[in-house]
């Protein structure tokens, strides 16, 4: 027993000798490894310690381009020397003021647009900026003590204290500035208006070769500044004067001075823009904007403790913006516009009101826009002469009382209410009631006993009156008894059933600012007001609204949802050529109108005669025979309320239509507002032409083998 203690006594030394001599290595080696982390690695470790990676900037990328149905650019972007400048998170006032100083020796900046662009806040600040000592001695003792009084906290105190100062600058010293410092003063204000640490284009425009080569040899003399490729955006088809083909459509893109528009300032900061980004800010540039707006180059900007950039890292390539192929055929577009000038040019001869035609053209059973034009006629007020301007906008968010040729809608809601049946007569003849105006039809003695066919072949308005009577529960005309009809019930089931073509609602074409038109939820002060909506006179529609109405009788009872864009496609590496298709834009089937397609092949029956039956109101004029066309005139007596004095009562004509009427492929709906007679056919010339136009194109196309 005393040997195996003995023996256990004697190995408890080495093991602890063993375990000392096992800490001793591992010591040593920590030792080794923070001697050669110091010694060796040491001052990059402490170079990191001091570094800091900051959030992702983006900068600018090109956008999207715009194409027509055919692969004709329409918007594209034209490549452009810049000068930016990078600021950091520590730099000074002065020390920004020293950089622009010496920029401003080697760039020109003085246009009147730099000039105007510099406002009194600016000049202030730069005022105070220049001379501290005098700004310093504007606020007395006594201000001082004032201040100190409210007890405000130094961010506070500073706030007042500086504003005090501005209160205090006088115009003559706002004013005292030479050109050169004006100069400088706008490079300054371009420079500390950008975020930190995202690069602000300081100029882009009109940057020379020379100005470009200057600047990039002295870089290492300015610091933030760089020299890099910015873009532009061009329109391909707009004149010396802004003015051009669907100008009006196409919108516009901010500059790099406007970035972010005030409007949509918080919807675009919170999708992470910058300020200073450009964007579109109206129409198809905005609509599209998430598509348009390219993928930027995000680089994370490598700081020191003082917020300096040491360096950058490109955390993600840029990219361009998808590009997007209208449904729009640019030659179509063009020769519409042409017809609308040349037409409308002679009618408005001794027509003091008539100023504008309106045009939209559709595919009736895809809702692809084929063209949509307009033209307003102002005063130039440079040179005092009447000049055309695009008004391709007025086809949705202007409506005005379109008259008969919303008659096959009035039909349709005949049939579906049970108020008439396919081919049931009536007799025209001028309606007598109490304490109400006589209401007729254009053949002031009446049409005498037509039916439903006839009724729209020759455009009577005492059919559709006696429809909408029986269609607010009166059955028969008392001839100088009371009009009995339920103005209510009547005027609601119109524009329930007018709704579900069109008429009076949103097309839900992919632009913003649309309008729905005028009297939907208004209930007619008298009955008689009831009648006059079933010939389209009380009501108001866009010419938008007009052709997805035809479209829908056109194409069997379905509301297309129109549409501009066709397809987007990924960006391409040719300038003027579409890239892969990235998603496609289907038709889209609004609803289905609830009514029988054989009313509605009744009704198509009707709008034929129109224009093919020799007492049809649109056949003398309509005379391209050829094309199959079908359609319906219309003319309403409207209290004008365009841009003249005074509102007299003036004529709209209009005009809808489609063809060819046994596989409908275009529509079309014409409106020539304030005509001071009802005589003139102008609208009908114009869709007569149009519809010329687009089969022409259609035919020479196939010849050559590029439909």
């Amino acid at each position: 027993m005393e040997k195996m203690k003995e023996k256990k006594n004697r190995s408890l030394p080495t093991r602890l000798n063993i375990l000392f001599f096992v800490v001793f290595v591992l010591f040593s080696a920590l030792i080794f490894r923070m001697g050669i982390m110091q010694i060796v690695y040491g001052e990059d470790y402490k170079s990191q310690i001091n570094q800091k990676e900051v959030i992702p900037v983006n900068s600018s990328a090109p956008r999207g381009k715009i194409f027509d149905t055919n692969g004709k650019l329409i918007v594209g972007n034209k490549p452009l020397n810049a000068i930016t400048y990078t600021r950091s998170n520590s730099v000074t006032a002065n020390e920004i003021l020293r950089v622009a100083t010496k920029l401003a020796a080697l760039i020109d900046m003085d246009t009147v647009e730099d000039f105007k662009a510099i406002t009194k806040r600016d000049r202030e600040d730069f005022w105070i900026l220049k001379h501290p000592k005098e700004a310093q001695a504007m606020i007395t003792k006594e201000d001082e003590q004032k201040l100190k009084k409210k007890g405000l906290d130094s961010k506070e105190y500073n706030k007042e204290f500086y504003d005090l100062t501005i209160k205090r600058i006088t115009n003559n010293e706002l004013n005292s500035f030479s050109k050169q410092e004006l100069e400088i003063l706008a490079i300054y204000r371009e420079m500390s208006s950008g975020t930190a640490l995202s690069p602000q284009i300081i100029k882009n425009k009109n940057v020379t070769d020379k100005e470009y080569a200057v600047v990039s040899e002295n870089l290492d003399d300015l610091p933030g500044v760089d020299t890099t490729t910015d873009w532009d955006r061009y329109y391909v088809f707009k004149n010396n004067d802004g003015n051009g083909t669907l100008s009006s459509i196409l919108g516009k893109v901010t500059t790099s001075k406007e970035g972010l528009p005030k409007d949509k300032l918080e919807y675009l900061t919170a999708r992470d823009y910058s300020l200073n980004d450009r964007v579109g800010k109206s129409y198809l540039e905005w609509q599209y904007e998430d598509v348009l707006q390219g993928q930027k180059e995000v680089v994370k900007n490598i700081t020191d403790k003082s917020g300096n950039i040491l360096g950058t890292q490109v955390f993600r390539e840029g990219k361009s913006g998808k590009d997007l192929e209208l449904s729009i055929d640019m030659e179509l577009q063009q020769k519409v516009e042409q017809i609308i000038e040349d037409k409308l040019g002679k009618a408005m001869v001794g027509q003091p009101y008539m100023d504008r035609t309106l045009v939209s053209v559709m595919n009736p059973k895809t809702g692809e826009v084929l063209a949509m034009a307009g033209k307003q006629y102002v005063k130039d007020k440079e040179t005092n002469k009447t000049i055309a301007e695009d008004f391709a906008l007025g086809n949705i968010n202007t409506s005005y009382s379109m008259g008969s040729a919303v008659k096959a809608a009035t039909v349709l809601t005949g049939y579906q209410t049970g108020a008439i049946t396919p081919g049931e007569t009536q007799v025209d003849q001028p309606l007598h009631f109490k304490s109400t105006q006589v209401k007729k039809s254009w053949n002031t003695v009446g049409f005498g006993r037509i039916n439903d066919l006839y009724a729209l072949k020759r455009s009577s308005n005492v059919y559709m009156f006696l429809t909408a009577m029986k269609i607010g529960g009166q059955q028969t005309y008392v001839p100088n008894g009371p009009l009995r009809i339920d103005k209510i019930a009547a005027i609601t089931k119109l524009r329930k059933n007018f709704a579900e073509f069109g008429l009076g609602v949103k097309t839900g074409i992919d632009l913003p600012g649309e309008q729905s038109g005028y009297g939907a939820g208004q209930i007619p002060p008298e009955a008689g007001k009831v009648l006059d909506f079933a010939i389209g006179q009380y009501d108001t529609y866009t010419p938008l609204q007009l052709v997805q109405y035809i479209s829908t009788v056109a194409n069997g009872g379905y509301r297309i949802q129109p549409h501009l864009v066709k397809a987007i496609h990924e960006p391409s590496n040719s300038s003027d050529m579409l890239g892969p298709i990235f998603k496609k834009m289907n038709p889209k089937i609004l609803d289905k109108i609830d009514m029988k397609d054989i009313w509605i092949s009744h009704v198509q029956d009707g709008l034929k005669l129109v224009v093919n039956d020799p007492q049809g109101t649109g056949f003398a004029t309509i005379t391209n025979k050829q094309y199959k066309i079908a359609g319906k005139t219309g003319t309403a007596q409207a209290l004008y309320d365009g841009p003249l004095p005074g509102h007299p009562m003036l004529w709209n004509v209009t005009f809808v239509g489609y063809a060819p009427y046994d596989n409908p492929e275009i529509s079309l709906s014409v409106v020539v507002p304030w005509s001071t007679t009802d005589k003139t056919h102008v609208q009908l010339e114009i869709a007569n032409e149009i519809f010329k136009a687009y089969f022409d194109l259609k035919e020479a196309r196939m010849k050559s083998g590029l439909h």
